[in-house]
């Protein structure tokens, strides 16, 4: 590399940084019109960037919002992967899930940040991008049933979907308890009784299946 070249380090911290611009501008163009309000031409326009150029770090308006939850695609899998000798699938992914919920993950909703539940929000009371999370929740749900069994058998491919609903059920409604206006400290003692019931109750199939 000469010392005219562009240090390959530099273009890919600018590249994320552009990256980075573009998606907190539009996120918050949409938190203050709605999502459906806003135009990808005006998203570039603020972020001062062309449409071709947003287009080729987001495939879609959709994703501008849902890239956040690529941080977390693929993760129920690999915590099944992973899991110390002598936990059970089950077991792994229920302490994960409570371990969220300790951390306030956002992944699990139970975050009291305004800009967390405001961000939910919009995911979850916006059709199209509810509708787009489903490809990220069939992403998830097919890396689980590939941990749980390389084999592709139906009874991991039913555990799984099992649990990517369940995961889903939990967050929205702790997000929704939140959102209500409800003590965090209360919120929480409720999603971990909520988690420990979801789990129980997948056991009750799971068991019969070596789960």
């Amino acid at each position: 590399m000469t010392s005219s070249e562009p240090d390959p380090g530099l273009r890919t911290l600018k590249k994320q940084r552009t990256r980075q611009t573009i998606a907190d501008v539009a996120i918050a163009l949409f938190l203050d019109r709605g999502f459906d309000q806003v135009s990808v031409a005006e998203i570039a326009s603020a972020a001062e960037v062309s449409k071709p150029t947003l287009f080729r770090y987001f495939a879609s308006k959709e994703e501008l919002v849902l890239h956040r939850f690529a941080d977390h695609l693929g993760e129920a899998g690999r915590v099944v992967s992973e899991r110390a000798a002598g936990l059970t699938p089950l077991d792994a992914l229920e302490r994960h899930h409570q371990e969220g919920l300790a951390t306030r993950d956002p992944n699990t909703g139970l975050n009291d940040a305004p800009e967390v539940i405001a961000f939910l929000r919009l995911v979850y009371e916006t059709p199209s991008l509810s509708a787009h999370l489903r490809d990220y929740v069939d992403a998830d749900t097919r890396a689980l049933a590939e941990a749980l069994d390389p084999d592709g058998g139906m009874a991991a491919r039913l555990l799984a979907a099992q649990y990517t609903s369940v995961r889903q059920l939990l967050a929205r409604a702790t997000w929704t308890r939140l959102a209500a206006g409800q003590d965090i400290g209360a919120v929480a003692r409720q999603a971990a009784d909520d988690t420990a019931e979801a789990f129980a109750l997948l056991r009750d199939g799971a068991a019969t299946r070596g789960f």
